[in-house]
């Protein structure tokens, strides 16, 4: 269900979860989001080899990976180490860790709010989608998104506002934006991920 254009540097990993119960209705726990800490020791960890190897892969179609279009993951760092970082919802949070400790921009989408196909590419100049509720606008082009139908909804530095979870959220779809650079690193950031989802009931389907 999701096709992959070839790329020389992407190491990435998709994968469908499936939870129990609408997103609105599952809390995350309080041990969960004690790990959203820079202190807490995860099984992998960011340094600035990772940063660097991360920035090159978004900025190799042409996209400027720096200032408030910086990796996602980048942005997580900064809000930990600025105790900002809270809760939003199960599946965000997940991610959240995850990317946060591992280093790697993670998109996590609705299912049901994308229309297949889905395709991972490079995105086209002159493309643009809002990120927030705000209807504030980022300019993808040249960056590697994923697409549905209707055009990029997810990419490792900001997701669609389109595309986002809600409290009705039942099913995702995540990339993990890994690089061949960092060899066994996606691998074992997945792993960990899956571990985390199925200690809360979650259902995991690799797709890629």
């Amino acid at each position: 269900m999701l096709e992959i254009d070839e790329h020389p540097l992407l190491d990435c990993h998709a994968f469908i979860s499936t939870f129990p119960q609408p997103l609105g209705e599952i809390g995350s726990q309080p041990e969960l989001v004690e790990l959203m800490s820079l202190e807490f020791q995860a099984p992998v960890e960011s340094n600035d080899d990772v940063r660097k190897a991360v920035r090159d892969l978004l900025r190799l179609g042409g996209f400027k990976p720096t200032g408030r279009s910086k990796p996602a993951s980048e942005y997580l760092i900064k809000a930990a180490a600025n105790e900002t970082l809270g809760s939003i919802n199960l599946a965000v949070d997940v991610c959240n860790v995850v990317s946060l400790h591992s280093g790697l921009p993670i998109s996590v989408v609705d299912l049901d709010r994308v229309v297949a196909p889905l395709r991972v590419c490079v995105a086209p100049a002159g493309t643009n989608y809002v990120f927030n509720q705000s209807g504030q606008t980022i300019d993808v082009s040249g960056l590697l998104c994923l697409f549905d139908k209707d055009g990029p909804c997810a990419n490792g530095v900001k997701d669609s506002q389109r595309s986002k979870t809600s409290d009705k959220t039942v099913r995702t779809l995540t990339i993990i934006w890994g690089t061949n650079k960092l060899p066994g690193r996606t691998a074992t950031t997945a792993d960990w991920y899956h571990t985390m989802l199925e200690n809360h009931n979650v259902t995991i389907e690799t797709i890629s």
